[in-house]
């Protein structure tokens, strides 16, 4: 059996295994979320972040300015640190208030043991002194974070030396630390309101760029509608006005559609001038008395063959492209014809068609290509025949089976040939597989014969490739 031909991806242009991201609107829809979903974010987390550093700072020149209100009240006399029993603030003066005072006096560089903390304000009088403070150098200050009783504070420390008699230096460090509640709400309040507009921010440029996206894209989505309406036969030109940059490709196509039109029909005129000079010479030859009976059958034979070639030949085949024919239309007529022929035995032929199935082809081709093979399988049958179309997108199925004896794998691969007839099949010349074989070649189909596992006999496969639409 000949192998059937198909059309390769190089010449299709089409590679049904791309994704979809092979689609230009794919790639734009998510070049857009990619952009609001990733740039949107990264601000957010910007503006956090600054809002943050900001209430850090001014946290820390809050707590400044508190320690330098302890300082000014602070004296040393012989080498005793004297302090005042109220301060001016009145949350140094209230317990568990959240605002602590603390006087250390340096330890060693790790850190002050509680034993050395000198002074404490009336705040923090219930509390637990911290294990470790931290300690600046003289006239240096540092701002930080530290637990108290297991809750997050923030303490700002302050290193300065007080000046005594014979130049001796009585040491000290002030501890400002606050509840970093307070500052932690004001944090979680402008994190909730930035995310929650920034989602609806995002919500709403997602639905902008979707909008503008489908605007932008509108004449595309014409031109592929235009081109699936050429294709089916319902226009024979691309008439939309079109934005610049497809203005050249829908003239570029008219132009291609109009001279292939106009090639198809001097192809046409040309053939049927051929058809008519064949003739008159084939008649006046069977015309003549001596002529033997086997010369007259084989130039009936020859007549058949010229008429099937010029027909083939004028036939859209391969060149029109965007015609197209309902499967259906032409399988009900053959279904119909061949079950007054096909009577005794009587032969059932069950039709399984998509209703919306097409053939993109000439009429004629497809009813000589179903016509023989549907022929052929009632011949062959018992007394069922089954036909089945299926069609997606990319591809038009065609299987036509039979419950006959079937063809063995050695006529399988023969019977396509020429002159060829399985023992099956009681009549006919033998040349009717080969022209459906041509046929379908001829449209870049491919064609099959295996044993029909619902049947039992015969199952012959073919498929046409339509290309995205």
């Amino acid at each position: 059996m000949s192998k059937p031909s198909s059309q390769s991806q190089s010449e299709t242009g089409v590679n049904p295994n791309k994704g979809l991201l092979n689609s230009l609107k794919a790639r734009l829809v998510v070049s857009a979320l990619l952009l609001i979903l990733v740039l949107l974010p990264l601000i957010g987390f910007t503006l956090n972040d600054a809002f943050k550093q900001q209430v850090k700072s001014a946290a820390k020149n809050e707590l400044s300015a508190y320690l330098y209100s302890v300082l000014a009240v602070t004296e040393v006399d012989n080498n005793r640190l004297l302090m005042p029993e109220l301060l001016v603030e009145n949350q140094f003066n209230v317990i568990q208030s959240g605002l602590y005072a603390l006087i250390s006096t340096p330890g060693n560089t790790s850190g002050i043991p509680a034993k050395h903390l000198l002074w404490q304000s009336n705040s923090f009088l219930a509390s637990e002194p911290p294990q470790h403070l931290p300690h600046p150098a003289t006239g240096q200050s540092e701002f930080g974070e530290i637990l108290l009783e297991g809750k997050p504070h923030i303490i700002y420390s302050f290193s300065a030396s007080f000046e005594q008699r014979q130049n001796k230096q009585f040491p000290i460090t002030i501890h400002i630390i606050k509840d970093q509640a307070d500052f932690q709400l004001q944090i979680d309040k402008f994190t909730r309101q930035l995310w929650t507009w920034l989602l609806i921010l995002m919500a709403l440029l997602g639905g902008v760029q979707l909008a503008w996206l489908l605007w932008t894209l509108k004449p595309l989505a014409k031109f592929k509608q235009e081109l699936s309406d050429v294709e089916q036969g319902r226009a024979m030109q691309l008439e939309a006005d079109y934005p610049t940059e497809l203005q050249a490709v829908a003239r570029q196509l008219n132009t291609l559609l109009n001279t292939e039109q106009s090639q198809r029909k001097r192809y046409r005129n040309a053939l049927s001038d051929l058809a008519h000079s064949l003739k008159t010479p084939l008649a006046v030859i069977q015309s003549q008395k001596d002529l033997s009976q086997g010369s007259f059958e084989q130039i009936s034979v020859i007549n058949r063959i010229i008429g099937h070639q010029l027909k083939r030949a004028q036939s859209a085949a391969g060149s029109s492209w965007h015609l197209g024919v309902k499967v259906c239309s032409v399988s009900e007529k053959l279904v119909r014809t061949l079950g007054k022929i096909y009577r005794a035995p009587e032969i059932q032929i069950t039709e399984s068609v998509d209703s919306e199935a097409i053939f993109k082809g000439d009429e004629s081709d497809l009813t000589e290509i179903l016509g023989n093979l549907l022929d052929n399988a009632c011949k062959a049958a018992k007394s069922k025949v089954l036909l089945s179309v299926t069609s997606s997108d990319t591809q038009l199925n065609i299987a036509i089976e039979d419950d006959g004896n079937g063809i063995s794998p050695e006529q399988q691969s023969q019977i396509f040939e020429r002159g060829i007839r399985a023992d099956s099949y009681s009549q006919g010349h033998g040349i009717g597989l080969a022209i459906v074989r041509d046929l379908i070649d001829s449209y870049n189909g491919k064609l099959s014969v295996s044993t029909s596992e619902s049947l039992g006999g015969a199952k012959f496969e073919i498929s046409f490739s339509l290309g995205r639409r």
